[in-house]
């Protein structure tokens, strides 16, 4: 779905394991890597796509996390001028996303990056919390500063203390 303004809704997704590690996918055929994310659809809640784009990006089901914490409100990037499909309608110039913090309780074996038909990542690896932001493409730089000082709270608040 695009808004009126021509960002395109979409929810965020930060995994973190027991050592407070994040999940950080490399995407297919690139050397860029991201977060989980994905489009909400048309009578969907940021909730209900969280958890779809779960399991089509990385295979896990909402047992399989324990959501932490969400971002107040939405966070939106512009897509860089070349990246940008004119030819589309409606245009959409950029991202606008909820953000979502989910706690790891299954075990990493469970993560399954081919259980979409297209899948989004063909690599993944546990990091340090604030790494991200520095190595994200740079248009991105800024939600993913937003979302990780918006949720760091919550990380500590609800899973560092108790897997300390």
């Amino acid at each position: 779905m695009i808004d009126e303004e021509g960002y395109r809704l979409n929810v965020g997704i930060i995994i973190v394991n027991k050592e407070g590690k994040l999940f950080w996918g490399k995407r297919m055929h690139q050397e860029a890597w991201q977060f989980p994310q994905g489009g909400v659809r048309e009578h969907e809640t940021p909730q209900q796509a969280v958890f779809r784009e779960l399991k089509e990006e990385v295979g896990l089901e909402p047992s399989d996390v324990r959501v932490l914490g969400r971002t107040e409100d939405w966070l939106s990037y512009d897509l860089p001028k070349h990246l940008i499909r004119h030819y589309s309608q409606p245009v959409c110039i950029g991202q606008k996303q909820i953000w979502f913090l989910l706690g790891m309780l299954s075990e990493e074996e469970k993560i399954d990056l081919n259980t979409h038909e297209t899948p989004e990542f063909e690599g993944w690896s546990w990091v340090d919390y604030w790494l991200p932001v520095q190595n994200v493409v740079e248009f991105k730089q800024s939600v993913y500063q937003q979302a990780l000082t918006e949720l760091e709270e919550h990380l500590n608040k609800f899973w560092i203390k108790e897997h300390a």
